[in-house]
């Protein structure tokens, strides 16, 4: 038996035959494919090996991403578009860095700049100016001398102050909208999703009430401009609403000095959402208890119902829309807005539509929520629906870093 497993085991030459055959093997070795250094193996390895050539991640990385690296005016920005570009903290392990902060420190520490004049300081929360803070309040202002002069004038007067007022408001929104922290980053021209505002708005001055009409039959005539006429109008929400604009901007402002301030002083991402994702929920529901009020005192200015749950629905879907708009996020609002303009749209239109000859099946279900809980069902339950979603989707995307990188300086 032992002599079968001396045979079974390999032959070891011996002498100098067998030195030549180690060296021939050792140097095989050092000239095969699977020698050549690889980035990510030498990243890890101990943090004492020398960076040099090939064997430096952080290099290559910095290559990668080299037009970054030379704008950034201080790390926080290089660690906000690293993270825009789906490195983690994770990820920085890789390349021996615990978190993507210190990754971004040596990135910002080793780039080549022009001249020998130190790096320009981190840049600051941004700090409220009096500018967007009055543009802010004409909105609401003008909205109310517009709802006044409607209540005040009869006939043709009347339909003279309120397309006055309309245009009055719509262009003091427009202003208030291009300034301060609910300006978008690109200032592009307004696209899809400023129609389908312009739709909400409008539903909510006078879709409860053609809803109403629709229901039973009507309308038989045009708006009068008075909540007590056959085709009502609702005047309380949009107010609320115009006049919220203020709180809107300064909420969106607190918000975005905070996660600045937080930005600084975290040393991971999950840190910094962890630390953002409170703010941002404690911003929403200030902004909400803000026109709360607002909706309470334009009801009992105008001696209307206060229909809180259409307000303040609305209200959160137009927010919170405009404070992702506003961090880049544009696409997903859009989308947002656009369906539920759409289900209200649609709503009206199967309620008319039963009216021919074998379609009356079509407006059981509105019929039926109106009948139940009122015409202001339909777009609070579209409007709670789109910004609890708008709210999710908050939730992920304006807790990253990336959110709220410092914006890039003019040249």
């Amino acid at each position: 038996m032992s002599g079968l497993g001396e045979l079974d085991r390999p032959e070891t030459p011996t002498g100098p035959a067998a030195s030549g055959a180690r060296c021939a093997a050792r140097s095989e070795q050092a000239t095969s494919p699977a020698s050549t250094p690889d980035p990510e193996a030498a990243a890890d390895r101990t943090s004492a090996a020398p960076r040099r050539g090939a064997a430096d991640p952080v290099k290559a990385l910095m290559h990668r991403h080299r037009e970054l690296c030379e704008r950034a005016v201080d790390p926080l920005e290089i660690a906000a578009g690293l993270e825009a570009h789906g490195i983690t903290d994770r990820t920085a392990t890789r390349f021996r860095h615990r978190d993507v902060f210190s990754l971004a420190e040596e990135m910002y520490a080793r780039v080549s700049r022009d001249g020998d004049a130190p790096p320009p300081a981190a840049p600051a929360a941004p700090r409220a100016r009096a500018d967007w803070a009055l543009l802010t309040l004409l909105p609401g202002t003008l909205c109310a001398a517009a709802v006044a002069a409607v209540h005040l004038t009869h006939g043709r007067s009347r339909l003279f102050a309120a397309a006055a007022g309309t245009l009055a408001v719509a262009l003091a929104l427009r202003a208030a909208l291009r300034r301060g922290p609910l300006s978008r980053p690109d200032r592009t021209a307004p696209g899809r999703a400023t129609a389908w505002t312009t739709w909400l708005v409008a539903y909510a001055l006078l879709g409860n009430g053609l809803l109403d009409g629709a229901v039973t039959g009507g309308p038989d005539t045009l708006p009068t401009g008075t909540a007590d006429g056959p085709w009502p109008l609702t005047a309380a929400p949009v107010l609320a609403l115009a006049l919220a604009c203020a709180p809107a901007a300064w909420t969106a402002h607190l918000f975005t000095a905070r996660a600045r301030r937080k930005l600084a002083a975290s040393r991971g991402l999950e840190d910094f959402a962890a630390a953002v994702r409170p703010l941002l929920l404690g911003t929403f529901a200030l902004f909400l208890g803000a026109l709360t009020a607002l909706a309470t005192l334009c009801a009992a200015a105008l001696d209307e119902p206060a229909a809180y749950a259409e307000t303040l629905t609305l209200g959160a879907l137009l927010f919170l829309a405009r404070l992702l708009t506003t961090r880049g996020f544009a696409y997903a609002p859009a989308v947002v807005l656009t369906a539920t303009a759409t289900l209200q749209a649609a709503a009206l239109g199967a309620v008319f539509t039963s009216r021919l000859p074998g379609c009356g099946f079509l407006a059981v279900p509105v019929e039926s929520l109106v009948t139940t809980w009122g015409a202001g069902s339909v777009p609070t339950l579209a409007c709670g629906t789109a910004a609890l979603a708008l709210l999710v989707h908050a939730t992920r995307k304006l807790t990253r870093a990336s959110a709220h990188a410092p914006p890039e300086p003019s040249r």
